[in-house]
């Protein structure tokens, strides 16, 4: 009851003061002033100086990238996200067709689970590339990033660890493809189907596809990261994203 008591004292003082001094304040206005907390009025809504931008994108990337990576590297991240999930490869597609309509399924189901798990382990080793590329990230880079589209960020990686993602996976999915058994489901997969009167038969490079699927999935969950963070004011938690993605909204007005 105090402070309600404080609070109209306050504010019928203010309406005193503004009527009197001829000023043309809304109530509306005077009523946020006196319930703001400190603090509240300039940290978020300042323009930002080049240097906090740099550092507030880098900031929001580290966040994203690690949990788009953590999420996919666990124990059915792919296998259970349909958006990244790894089927068949597509000339192996007619063949798990025509094996599950024999009664194949099994066979089929073992290979898909472990190409998503050859993927699940080369994740893990996504994140220091990325935050290799965050670390050598211009002040131009990240200002085009904030002021881009709301795939800037992901477009950056895209353009910058491409590259070394295909080096470093590749070798970790050769690895993991032997150590979940995908080679030798994949190759029993096709020599049932070879073993067919009139088919074609059909070769894969098991490495190749999944390094690339792993890849794009990546790139997906970073553009969730991304996006996330451009239209969802929560996942802004500290005051310097506040500060940087407020002033792109305001900028993208």
């Amino acid at each position: 009851m105090k402070t309600i008591r404080n609070l109209s004292i306050s504010l019928a003082m203010l309406v005193f003061v503004s009527l009197n001094a001829g000023a043309q304040i809304k109530l509306s206005d005077i009523f946020k002033k006196i319930t703001e907390k400190p603090g509240t009025t300039t940290a978020a809504t300042s323009t930002p100086s080049t240097l906090e931008i740099g550092q507030g994108i880098k900031e929001a990337l580290q966040i994203g990238v690690s949990a788009g990576a953590d999420r996919l590297s666990v124990k059915d991240g792919f296998l259970g996200n349909l958006a990244v999930k790894i089927l068949m490869p597509p000339e192996a597609q007619k063949v798990e067709k025509t094996l599950r309509g024999i009664g194949l399924n099994k066979l089929c189901d073992n290979v898909i689970v472990s190409l998503n798990r050859a993927a699940e382990d080369a994740a893990t080793e996504a994140k220091p590339i990325f935050i290799s590329a965050i670390k050598q990230m211009t002040l131009t880079d990240a200002t085009n990033i904030l002021l881009g589209n709301n795939n800037a960020a992901t477009e950056y990686f895209k353009r910058v660890t491409t590259s070394q993602l295909m080096q470093k996976f590749s070798p970790i999915v050769t690895t993991s493809l032997n150590k979940v058994n995908a080679t030798k489901y994949y190759s029993d997969l096709t020599t049932q189907y070879n073993r067919l009167p009139l088919v074609r038969p059909v070769n894969t490079n098991l490495t190749e596809y999944v390094t690339q699927k792993a890849i794009d999935g990546l790139f997906v969950e970073v553009a969730k990261e991304e996006l996330k963070i451009r239209g969802n004011l929560s996942s802004r938690s500290t005051t310097l994203l506040q500060k940087v993605f407020g002033y792109a909204d305001k900028k993208k007005i």
